[in-house]
């Protein structure tokens, strides 16, 4: 791609890789070209209309804002007031504790953990490390 924008942005470049081209070729070329910057211009028209729509809406905000006597202090205590949403967790099901001493607790879900694993190898039963309740 960066040899196409090189041959297109220099003009002894474009004009050496064009030379076979046929006039209607060219111009073609040129109003294929001239569509897209045409395109452009209007996308970028676009962008800078909804940018100022955005400035005047945010203009319309503050001074409603300050006929109410609020502040943006004001709008971000009422957010850090609502409480967090915190997930239940789930219960351990199991408990195996390795010849070190640690403690493996598992809920049964995902992945078994390799100590767990390695004790069912061994022979033992995965009710052996069931947490009864």
């Amino acid at each position: 791609m960066s040899d196409f924008l090189d041959i297109l942005t220099h003009g002894r470049r474009l004009q050496g890789a064009v030379k076979e081209l046929s006039i209607e070729e060219l111009e073609t070329v040129q109003d294929k070209l001239a569509s897209i910057v045409e395109k452009r211009k209007e996308k970028a028209k676009q962008e800078e209309q909804a940018e100022i729509e955005k400035r005047e809406k945010l203009a319309a905000i503050k001074k409603q804002m300050e006929e109410a006597g609020l502040n943006v202090e004001d709008l971000q205590a009422l957010q850090s007031d609502a409480p967090k949403k915190t997930g239940k967790k789930r219960p351990v099901k199991y408990k195996l504790t390795d010849s070190n001493g640690d403690v493996h607790p598992w809920t049964g879900i995902g992945r078994m953990p390799r100590v767990y694993k390695d004790a069912l190898d061994s022979g033992k039963s995965l009710s052996d490390f069931a947490i009864e309740k």
